[in-house]
């Protein structure tokens, strides 16, 4: 039984089974022989499987069966992974290897762990078929000739809100998208004008007995889970293509520890873009596009987009507390005191008449001395960034650089302290906006999305 478990002391996880009926899918786990945690995601007015589309959506469920085993997997971080269903081909072992060791670095910096060489999902010996594309080995999914839209995932904050009009500057056929039950981000999709679809997921209610028994926590590459249950989606409702909103900053990591480097935003990094969507081409339909439709865009050339979206900012938030599973919300839309509500704000004041923005948050965040050390950790000026999704220190040293010669921002406090304490330690040559406007070549966009880009023109 659960309640006899000591978390930190089990030998195996295992990926127990997966099932699904009637809109409901079932994701089972244990450790050791305990008591097994049932998860349930639920997919709302669920239409029955197409015909010919029972193989990929098979293999759907069971790679989200093992994503979104990370959540329970950490809760012990035993030395042995087993999958009742047997061995897993080498593609496959390694996107899961990939997503656990860099998905939960975070977590094991904070506690002190070290997942590396513990982390080894079972795989099969025998050779993975040649493949008869050139591209080297692995199956090939066949073409599901999958309808052409797109699944747009909405978190409530300003990303998803560009992601979506930008779709829309071409008329192109979306759907909202969110997983859990927020009312902010609820909000948001229905401003957007757009169709939506709420998938519910229900997390074990044995985890949080593990946790009060000691059970190790802290941060999941949520990313992950939420995107293997767009893939589950896109084949059962019919979308060929999943487009998030993760710019390019999040491929950079928060900081490096003892030779790794530990990145927050890993799940919305490029390299799991890139994993995940191959691994979709090959193991459930070769016309399933998963991309980030901002990919090539710092931070601030989103936040300059979404500067011309008047008619969210009444209803955006990006500040994380008001997405906690547990603890207070805040009592308006932005707390003011997270790395989530500084960053938004400095990134926005650029794009931004002066008032509006104060509109937007109710206060002046850069006119508050007790904010430096907040605003020091974006600028990563001794400190490092946060662990959060902001972007790039020196993306943030040039938001507060093009303020400090405004007039109007100058006599704010940090920034009065940014031209007089800090600014002289840095080289002026690289604080300019403008190259942080520019797109990169990085990305992975379908054809059919595109002519998206001239949006951030």
């Amino acid at each position: 039984m659960t309640t006899h478990i000591q978390p930190r002391l089990t030998q195996v996880f295992r990926f127990v089974r997966c099932s699904y009926a009637d809109g409901v899918a079932e994701l089972v786990y244990g450790f050791d022989h305990g008591e097994e945690l049932v998860e349930r995601v639920r997919f709302p007015n669920a239409p029955a499987i197409p015909a010919g589309h029972q193989a990929a959506f098979e293999q759907a469920l069971k790679l989200l069966h093992l994503i979104a085993g990370v959540s329970y997997y950490k809760a012990g971080v035993p030395p042995r992974i087993e999958v009742v269903d047997g061995p897993l081909d080498a593609t496959t072992a390694d996107l899961l290897d990939a997503l656990y060791l860099h998905g939960l670095a975070e977590f094991a910096y904070r506690n002190g762990l070290d997942l590396r060489g513990r982390i080894a999902f079972p795989r099969s010996s025998s050779p993975s078929p040649l493949r008869g594309d050139g591209r080297g080995e692995g199956p090939i999914s066949p073409k599901l000739n999958l309808p052409a839209r797109t699944l747009v995932p909405i978190g409530g904050g300003k990303d998803s809100l560009v992601a979506v009009e930008a779709i829309k500057s071409i008329s192109g056929e979306a759907t909202a998208v969110w997983v859990g039950n927020s009312p902010l981000i609820a909000a948001c999709a229905e401003r957007t004008g757009l169709p939506m679809l709420n998938i519910q997921r229900e997390l074990a209610p044995g985890l949080f007995e593990l946790n009060r028994l000691g059970a190790w926590n802290g941060h999941i590459p949520v990313t992950a889970v939420n995107s293997a249950i767009l893939a589950v989606a896109a084949i059962l409702y019919g979308y060929d293509s999943i487009a998030f909103a993760n710019e390019r900053s999040a491929s950079a990591a928060t900081l490096e520890y003892e030779g790794q480097q530990v990145n927050h935003q890993w799940s919305k990094g490029y390299t799991f873009e890139q994993l995940l969507g191959d691994w979709l081409h090959e193991h459930v339909a070769a016309d399933l596009n998963y991309c980030s439709l901002l990919r090539p865009y710092s931070e601030l050339a989103v936040t300059r987009a979404f500067a011309r979206l008047t008619p969210y900012f009444d209803v955006f938030s990006s500040c994380n507390r008001n997405f906690k599973l547990l603890g207070p919300k805040p009592a308006d839309r932005w707390c003011g005191q997270c790395p989530k509500c500084h960053f938004v704000f400095l990134a926005l004041a650029p794009f931004l008449a002066k008032p509006r923005l104060l509109s937007i948050f109710g206060r002046n965040l850069l006119d508050d001395e007790n904010l430096a050390p907040g605003f020091d950790a974006l600028l990563e000026y001794q400190d490092h960034k946060p662990f959060e999704c902001v972007g790039e220190g020196a993306a943030a040293r040039a938001a507060m650089y093009a303020l400090s010669q405004r007039s109007e921002w100058q006599e704010d406090t940090l920034v009065a302290r940014f031209r007089s304490e800090i600014l002289p330690q840095l080289d002026v040559n690289e604080l300019a906006l403008e190259p942080w406007l520019l797109p990169s070549g990085e990305q992975r966009i379908p054809k059919r999305l595109q002519p998206a880009l001239a949006f951030f023109a």
